[in-house]
């Protein structure tokens, strides 16, 4: 089948934090009633819908969330479809949204991602996380995705040297990238020892190496490229959409120290879009915990293996270093609504393609983002790009 090329013609985010008294699917029609606002797309002209979301029935008891969305905004009879993919959840939709379009089954598709946490209890947030792992093979041993990624944090540091200082860096980059961003909610000035000296979680992860909770939605209109730029916003390119499996289970990983979904889904996404990692001029990628960070961006293939700390800690991931890496402030300091974290990427994404982010990088013309779920199972990476790029 030939595929035609697709464009992003709105997006739209809420603020992360929380939202008490607006219902789920509220969350997700407010950021896709600005979406199709922003795109001058009528909304007769919308031929599916897809719903990132992961955990909304088990938090809140409400499914249905693609429907009930759809509903609200007065959509027709068209195909709407949650789907689910632990963290990864909102980029999946993104990719499904893309392909719809390119295929041919519609002229434009939405996609929306949201996700409502912060009313729940820790202990309910907790299982309902855990339902990322294999309840079967995981759920007995009693890790938490903080233990993971301690686990890997001193894997990765056994092996290449990588240091509390270095990981402390990724932790005062994004949170202080976050100040400037009004999406995000937990933006703040650190430093090292106010990093290390916070609570520990799963050693040697402390509080502040982890991303918080959070309600929020993101919405995005894929359109085919042949019919963007009919509103306001310039439209991006979607160069490259990519969605891999990697490991379902926690012991099917030979090392803890990379995902080998990332890896595939960068390599393929590279492949598409005929280009090579150094051409990025911008990155936002999925830092759950800080040591993800350095763990994605060497999957991603953005640094040599053993170097991600050494970059941020030089300074180098920055805002105007040599490749910005989460100038949103990334999970750490925007919070982490699991169904909403993948479209938010892109939202953020394209911000910076049209010159409009908050913490702009200058001249960018090129972006991905990188949006990972449960163990690793699922991956989902994007390349976007300026038209004129």
């Amino acid at each position: 089948m030939t595929m035609r090329p697709v464009s992003i013609s709105g997006v739209a985010s809420t603020p992360f934090g929380a939202h008490t008294d607006v219902p789920i699917h509220e969350l997700a029609v407010r950021a896709a009633r600005a979406a199709i606002e922003e795109a001058g797309i009528d909304r007769g002209e919308i031929g599916s819908l897809y719903m990132g979301n992961f955990i909304g029935g088990m938090l809140t008891g409400q499914e249905v969330l693609a429907g009930l969305t759809a509903d609200a905004l007065g959509l027709a009879n068209i195909p709407c479809t949650k789907v689910e993919g632990a963290c990864a959840s909102g980029g999946i939709a993104f990719r499904h949204a893309c392909l719809a379009v390119a295929s041919g089954e519609c002229e434009v598709a939405l996609a929306v991602g949201v996700e409502k946490m912060t009313h729940a209890s820790t202990a309910d947030m907790t299982a309902a996380l855990n339902a990322a792992m294999d309840q079967c093979a995981d759920a007995p041993s009693g890790l938490t995705w903080p233990g993971l990624f301690g686990m890997g944090f001193r894997l990765h540091a056994a092996r290449y040297g990588t240091t509390r200082e270095q990981v402390s860096s990724v932790v005062i980059k994004n949170k202080g990238n976050g100040l400037s961003n009004p999406l995000a909610q937990m933006g703040a000035e650190l430093d090292a020892e106010t990093i290390s000296n916070s609570k520990p979680i799963a050693d040697p992860l402390r509080l502040f190496d982890c991303c918080p909770p959070s309600d929020g939605a993101a919405a995005v209109l894929v359109v085919a490229r042949e019919r963007a730029g009919s509103g306001d916003a310039m439209p991006v390119d979607v160069r490259a959409s990519v969605q891999t499996r990697g490991a379902a289970r926690l012991a099917g990983h030979a090392d803890l120290t990379s995902f080998d979904a990332t890896v595939s889904a960068a390599r393929r996404a590279y492949e598409q879009a005929g280009i090579a990692p150094s051409d990025l001029d911008f990155v936002e990628l999925h830092d759950c915990f800080s040591i993800a960070e350095i763990l994605d961006s060497e999957d991603l293939g953005l640094m040599p293996r053993g170097h991600g700390g050494g970059w941020a800690l030089e300074g180098r991931t920055r805002v105007g270093g040599d490749l910005p890496i989460n100038a949103s402030g990334g999970l750490l300091a925007k919070g982490h609504p699991v169904g909403a974290t993948g479209l938010s990427q892109i939202y953020e994404a394209v911000t910076q393609l049209r010159g409009e982010h908050p913490n702009q990088v200058k001249n960018a013309a090129l972006g991905l983002t990188h949006n990972l779920g449960g163990t690793g199972v699922a991956c989902s990476v994007s390349i976007l790009a300026r038209p004129d790029a």
